[in-house]
């Protein structure tokens, strides 16, 4: 038997991206199916409450983090997300890609301080993930008004 291999692929190197592997590791805490629940704060000033889940698992060899999620309030969907966080080698921090049903999406900017997740939609807004004492996800969204930051999101998770 013979085997060809095109031009193109004997060229590629197909060794995976230790570096970024290393760095997407570090976020394993993330990995696992969860759901609970959350609530965000409406226009109407309210807070609206609904139930969450998250699957969460590494792909490409580890060197990258896919997510999704889904949330439901009242029987109805309200939430279809998905994400791929990756690492950005050139300025040493991840990247949150994502995607909504409704057809928004994008990518933003992220990063790992003292073992929380940060990602930015933008300079005035922030979720934060984290592992809270008793093993939930915890998972807080702020908005900077002037000085100030203003909580309009919470999410409480329990792994599966």
């Amino acid at each position: 038997m013979i085997c060809v291999i095109p031009g193109g692929l004997a060229a590629q190197n197909f060794e995976t991206d230790h570096e970024s592997q290393s760095q997407i590791l570090k976020l394993g805490f993330l990995t696992g199916n969860w759901e609970g629940k959350g609530w965000m704060m409406g226009q109407d000033g309210q807070k609206h409450h609904f139930d969450q889940t998250e699957a969460v698992t590494f792909k490409l060899d580890s060197t990258a983090i896919l997510i999704e999620g889904h949330g439901e309030a009242n029987g109805r969907s309200i939430h279809d997300a998905l994400a791929v966080i990756s690492f950005n080698k050139e300025n040493k921090d991840y990247k949150f890609t994502s995607w909504l049903a409704n057809g928004r999406g994008g990518q933003f900017k992220a990063s790992l301080i003292d073992d929380k997740f940060y990602w930015y939609p933008n300079e005035n807004m922030q979720y934060v993930i984290s592992i809270n004492e008793k093993g939930q996800w915890y998972e807080t969204g702020e908005m900077k008004q002037g000085d100030t930051w203003f909580q309009f999101f919470e999410m409480t998770l329990n792994k599966k």
